[in-house]
């Protein structure tokens, strides 16, 4: 990696000051800043330009810098996702949107066997440096193929950086740090919290490939990532109630994972709980969940518990809650930990 790639894998600092926005706000204005700071980066996809996207996360990006910086396509993914690699192999940074998660399937021939394998395939000498935007996850009463957690087939590519914020915060920093990535980025943006707001400072950089310990505590970790580190946050908050003090890691990348941040959590502690909204077989949980019991096996006082989505489609909307995990559902996991 050279000095210049280093550089844009922290951000690029912007001076339009700190301010309250919601997630789906901060990455419009991470999507923004990038365009006015970089004329190589583009932003294309289904619906994402006159009319601002399905969720508005691209609003007014075409009416400021013109259809040919941000445009609508086809609804053809494969397509939208082809067009970025040539793009990205000649000098432009293009930023797509896969309108759902579920919607990108028709794509992920093209991501797997192209988008991850280029600059492997050329030796270095072709780099890919384009984000695909997912909307992810479920929480929002959507039907099926509207609520998919993915993940795990993008965090499985090698070649792939998968990346998912869980604050507005995150969202900005990430999405900056991902356009000017030099490889390939899956930027998974969970629909749950488009509409949750929080402080967002553009001049503090975001470091892809680092969690974040987003609450100490001494008795238990709880290791989550996007839509799913409210509901550990809301957990330790109720262990509180109860004399626990349980603390919780935000893992922010996916692949590759920050081992360094989260063992030395869970270390610190003796206890983990994985939580994910995911199915749980052969996921990113199942994961996590190998990697702590690999390395902190002597430093464990219970086995590693994971509460994630069950095994099953996604449920219809009516009956989505009893699938996605609570924070009760994640203090009954706690509660194993102790009396089994």
């Amino acid at each position: 990696m050279t000095m210049l790639d280093a550089t844009r894998q922290q951000g690029t600092p912007s001076p339009t000051g700190a301010q309250t926005l919601t997630m789906a706000g901060a990455i419009d204005l991470a999507l923004a800043d990038a365009l006015a700071a970089d004329p190589s980066v583009v932003v294309f996809g289904e619906d994402v330009g006159r009319l601002g996207g399905v969720f508005r996360v691209t609003d007014g990006l075409t009416r400021r810098f013109g259809e040919e910086r941000c445009f609508d396509t086809p609804l053809a993914e494969s397509g939208i996702v082809g067009t970025a690699v040539g793009m990205a192999m000649n000098g432009m940074r293009p930023v797509v949107e896969m309108q759902f998660d579920a919607f990108a399937y028709p794509a992920f021939e093209q991501i797997v066997s192209h988008v991850a394998k280029m600059g492997n395939r050329t030796r270095g000498a072709v780099r890919l440096p384009m984000v695909i935007r997912m909307p992810s996850g479920g929480g929002i009463g959507g039907v099926e193929h509207h609520s998919d957690s993915s993940e795990a087939y993008y965090a499985h590519t090698p070649g792939l950086t998968v990346v998912a914020p869980a604050t507005p915060q995150d969202a900005y920093g990430l999405m900056r740090a991902a356009i000017e990535f030099p490889d390939p980025v899956v930027f998974l943006e969970p629909k749950k919290l488009y509409w949750t707001k929080g402080a967002v400072d553009p001049g503090t950089p975001v470091a892809i490939g680092r969690a974040a310990v987003v609450r100490p505590g001494t008795d238990v970790t709880l290791v989550a990532y996007g839509a799913m580190v409210p509901v550990a946050l809301a957990a330790a908050a109720l262990g509180e109630e109860d004399g626990r003090s349980i603390q919780v890691v935000d893992v922010r990348t996916l692949s590759p994972c920050d081992d360094e941040t989260i063992l030395a959590a869970v270390r610190s502690t003796g206890r983990a709980v994985v939580v994910a909204e995911a199915p749980g077989y052969a996921s990113v949980a199942a994961e996590l969940a190998a990697r702590i019991g690999e390395h902190c096996f002597e430093f464990l006082e219970a086995p590693v518990r994971r509460v994630t989505g069950f095994d099953i489609p996604y449920a219809p909307p009516k009956l989505e809650h009893h699938h996605l995990p609570d924070a009760n559902r994640v203090l009954d996991a706690v509660d194993t930990l102790y009396w089994g």
